[in-house]
């Protein structure tokens, strides 16, 4: 017993059994004065932290990010300074399944990051998709309802799926990409990470650019068949949580490398779509990828609660050299996410270890529950007794932009191809080859045929004849004739 530790209550007081319960006699009642039992059980009654509301089924590592190429032309941001090498944490996610349920299920994931940088946090809240199903954060709530379970029965509901894309085309694009190939990655470690959203970055001589993110997996792209992905959800249902884990264990370190685009600031002003749309990409050919490091995960958590349940990404997290956009999904998710997290883990949920800074913090935050910093006076701003002052020389004007107009209700003016169905339509006929297209017609025809309602089904039809004819009446034959029958 000399090498084991001693078991303590929380306040470090010696216990004295593990297995009994303190009573009067052998056989008599428990005792309430039995401390440590009743700080067993009323921990137990506590453990569960409220899940988040998207992406409640995840996990993932800890890691480093290296600036291997030299973009300070182009941001400041001392993390992608040459050279630089940055811890980080990352979490990879489904969106709308709970947290207990199967990894392999078709849906978006999501590849939240956040790098402790020696500026502060820097976060990015992306996913495995280079779009999003909605362009205005009206629709956010109503989207992220109509994929999880219905009110009336706690089921999922394929009609309700399908009843809110139908009737959103601006969903096509990241639709086109769920049912295809890349809706069901084989691992974490073998799909792509995006920003999705346009950030902003500015360099040492004020100027500024639109960027967006692009992490490319250095273990190639890989997917699971739904066939695959349906079993694999009764065999293992965290198959991917136990895939990351294993390969960091076994020294398999997965790891990508960043490219970014880059458009000069007053491009977004003339271009022939909205830069800011998230449901659009910017074409490679006006906006090339240009390299600038590498993320490698190479330490698994410890503590999963600790370290990966009770992580916080959040889009405001904004280092100087980086900031925001006008893109109204962007601009909202910078007050959403960080409110979420203040509802979950509590107003101090930034002194948590994994989302603490690497880097002193002098902030006037003052109280609340779960606070762990001591807190000196002065706890006010302006004051004369050496509390901290702002430095603007400091910061910069990286998430500025110009803007005005009157208020109105409206997500974009629209410009020559600033259409729904382009850019689905191009990717279905020059992106997939025959074989991806076979298997887009078969995933979306057995997502279809199971229990969408005929009013819902005759709109996914037509949807689908607005991203293509062919693939639209391809899909309508299988659902309406489906092989065998």
């Amino acid at each position: 017993m000399s090498d084991v530790p001693r078991t303590t209550t929380d306040a470090g007081i010696p216990v004295a059994s593990d297995e009994h319960s303190l009573t009067v006699g052998p056989d008599g009642p428990i005792l309430l004065q039995d401390q440590y039992l009743i700080e067993q059980m009323a921990n137990f009654n506590r453990e569960r932290i409220p899940e988040r509301q998207p992406h409640a089924k995840g996990a993932g590592a800890f890691g480093h990010f290296e600036t291997t190429h030299d973009v300070s032309a182009y941001t400041r941001a001392a993390l992608f300074q040459p050279g630089v090498k940055t811890e980080m944490v990352a979490r990879f996610s489904t969106v709308a399944g709970e947290r207990g349920s199967p990894d392999t299920w078709r849906d978006p994931r999501g590849f939240s990051l956040k790098f402790y940088t020696s500026e502060g946090n820097f976060d990015m809240v992306g996913n495995n998709t280079p779009v999003f199903f909605v362009r205005d954060p009206m629709k956010f709530q109503h989207f992220i309802r109509s994929q999880k379970r219905r009110a009336e029965n706690g089921l999922r509901d394929n009609d309700m799926q399908w009843d809110f894309w139908t009737l959103s085309p601006e969903s096509a694009h990241q639709v086109t990409w769920l049912m295809g190939d890349r809706g069901i990655p084989k691992t974490w470690r073998h799909m792509n990470g995006y920003s999705s959203h346009t950030y902003s970055w500015v360099n040492a001589g004020g100027d500024k650019f639109w960027v967006k993110y692009h992490f490319k997996t250095d273990q190639g792209i890989d997917f699971l068949t739904q066939e695959e992905a349906d079993r694999m959800a009764g065999e293992d249902a965290d198959y991917h949580r136990r895939d990351l884990w294993e390969a960091i264990r076994d020294g398999n370190f997965p790891s990508w490398t960043l490219y970014m685009q880059i458009m000069p600031y007053e491009d977004a002003k003339t271009y022939r779509f909205n830069p800011f749309d998230l449901t659009k990409v910017w074409p490679h050919s006006d906006y090339p990828l240009i390299e600038v490091g590498k993320m490698t995960l190479d330490r698994n958590v410890t503590d999963f609660h600790t370290e990966m349940e009770q992580a916080s990404f959040e889009p405001n997290n904004l280092v100087p050299g980086t900031g925001l956009s006008p893109d109204k999904m962007l601009l909202a998710r910078g007050f959403s996410y960080a409110d979420a997290h203040r509802a979950r883990l509590g107003v101090n949920y930034k002194q948590i270890p994994v989302n603490a800074p690497k880097v002193p913090v002098h902030s006037y935050s003052k109280d609340g529950v779960g606070r762990t910093v001591n807190v000196s006076d002065p706890v006010y701003a302006p004051n004369s007794y050496g509390g901290p002052a702002a430095d603007p020389s400091a910061t910069d004007q990286a998430g500025t932009f110009y803007a005005d107009g009157e208020m109105v209700r409206q997500a974009y003016v629209l410009r020559a191809e600033d259409d729904d169905w382009g850019q689905p339509g191009t990717m279905v006929r020059e992106v997939l080859d025959d074989d991806m297209r076979e298997r887009l017609v078969s995933n979306v025809a057995g997502h279809l045929s199971d229990g969408v309602s005929d009013k819902v089904l005759a709109r996914a039809f037509e949807y689908w004849k607005n991203i293509d004819k062919e693939i639209g009446e391809r899909i309508e034959q299988a659902v309406r004739q489906p092989v065998g029958v």
